[in-house]
């Protein structure tokens, strides 16, 4: 089945979900406590948001679920770990997530230049308010990290 433009961008959006919450619950370990609870419940609130919108877009985009990219998971974690021997991985991580906000963001913002249905507008402004608050929290972590 082809997706037209519209579900192409949802698509986009999706995966962009589910790859950053992927990425922070398999480095979740490497992270010091303080940051993993300083974090967590950020992730806890972007699942429910995925799920949401999930159910959103089969409903009324009449999209089904789609495989992840173990792949392409597998390769991210693996550059991580390498990145980090070289760095601080604590350091390495938040950049690697912030980065992971900004591939996010802009999946949303293409999506939101396509018509969306009432119920699904919300939600995606919801989406992208997590993910300021993120990066805030994200860039705060970093210059006190970077104090130290």
């Amino acid at each position: 089945m082809f997706l037209d433009n519209r579900q192409v961008a949802m698509d986009s959006a999706l995966e962009a979900l589910a790859d950053s919450i992927d990425y922070f619950q398999d480095n979740i370990e490497r992270l010091r406590p303080s940051l993993r609870e300083a974090l967590k419940p950020h992730y806890t609130a972007r699942l429910d948001t995925m799920h949401q919108l999930q159910e959103l877009a089969r409903t009324h985009l009449k999209m089904l679920p789609r495989d992840a990219d173990v792949e392409r998971d597998d390769f991210l974690w693996l550059w991580s770990r390498i990145k980090s021997f070289v760095g601080n991985d604590s350091q390495v991580l938040i950049n690697e997530l912030l980065e992971q906000e900004r591939v996010l963001m802009q999946a949303l913002s293409t999506l939101f230049t396509h018509p969306l249905p009432d119920p699904i507008e919300p939600v995606i402004e919801q989406c992208m308010k997590g993910c300021r608050q993120l990066i805030r929290e994200l860039y705060e972590l970093q210059k006190r990290k970077t104090r130290r």
